[in-house]
């Protein structure tokens, strides 16, 4: 009676729970999209004027499908829709659109190719797969090689509203330079003390050389932020993007 007293006791602390950490077996995950295939290349690099193709190919075609491509605009929280097809017809939209086209070289193939790629056309665009519950899209960004220049008004420093310096970056047949180019800018050797609007919004200037000047010997190099500023309101230079530099 003693040892089966003993018995249940010892059945009683004996962990049931240890199967629980066993890794499961059988066939691996699946993969995380269905029907688009994981782009190799998120990134493509091109030229103003140029022709580029955002790729967007699919593994298998549902029955029912739309492929929608955007551009994703970070500036203003939205998303211009470019083109919708489903695969037989399709249809384009906004100012992108006459340019825009399906490379379509087989029948998974949904790529996106831009003709006489411009300024604006630099961003990150959305493939999107529109098939009931099962939607899914991958994410490309166009990059276009140039150069990034600091602008001010001749009437003097820190003049230009987010707006103005838009306007003054086009009047230079340049745009607004992205946070990224002005980064890269920086580590090409651009050094500027006055501080200038970027497309996103955000206020920065580019220092290699610490001076006094320019915040002062005791703080690094690097693309000093002031972080996101009023657009109607604040006033500062801009540092404006082109992909070829004129005069």
């Amino acid at each position: 009676m003693l040892q089966l007293l003993l018995s249940c006791c010892w059945l009683l602390l004996t962990p049931l729970a240890s199967s629980i950490f066993l890794r499961p077996t059988g066939s691996p995950a699946p993969p995380h999209l269905q029907y688009l295939l994981e782009p190799l290349h998120t990134a493509i690099h091109t030229r103003r004027g140029a022709t580029a193709t955002l790729p967007c190919v699919l593994r298998s075609l549902p029955p029912d499908y739309r492929v929608k491509w955007s551009k994703v605009e970070p500036a203003n929280y939205r998303e211009t829709v470019i083109i919708i097809t489903n695969g037989l017809s399709q249809k384009n939209y906004s100012p992108l659109g006459p340019r825009a086209r399906l490379r379509h070289s087989h029948p998974y193939d949904a790529s996106l190719t831009i003709t006489q790629v411009a300024l604006e056309d630099e961003g990150r665009y959305r493939c999107q797969l529109v098939n009931g519950l099962e939607d899914e899209s991958v994410q490309l960004t166009l990059h276009l090689e140039g150069v990034v220049f600091p602008y001010q008004p001749s009437t003097g420093r820190y003049q230009l509203t987010y707006q103005e310096a838009k306007r003054a970056c086009e009047q230079q047949d340049s745009r607004l330079a992205t946070y990224q180019q002005l980064y890269k800018a920086w580590t090409e050797g651009l050094d500027w003390c006055n501080a200038g609007w970027t497309l996103e919004g955000t206020v920065h200037y580019p220092i290699i050389n610490s001076r006094e000047p320019c915040g002062g010997r005791l703080l690094l190099p690097g693309v000093r932020s002031y972080g996101a500023r009023d657009k109607q309101k604040d006033r500062f230079d801009a540092f404006c993007f082109t992909s070829a530099l004129q005069g």
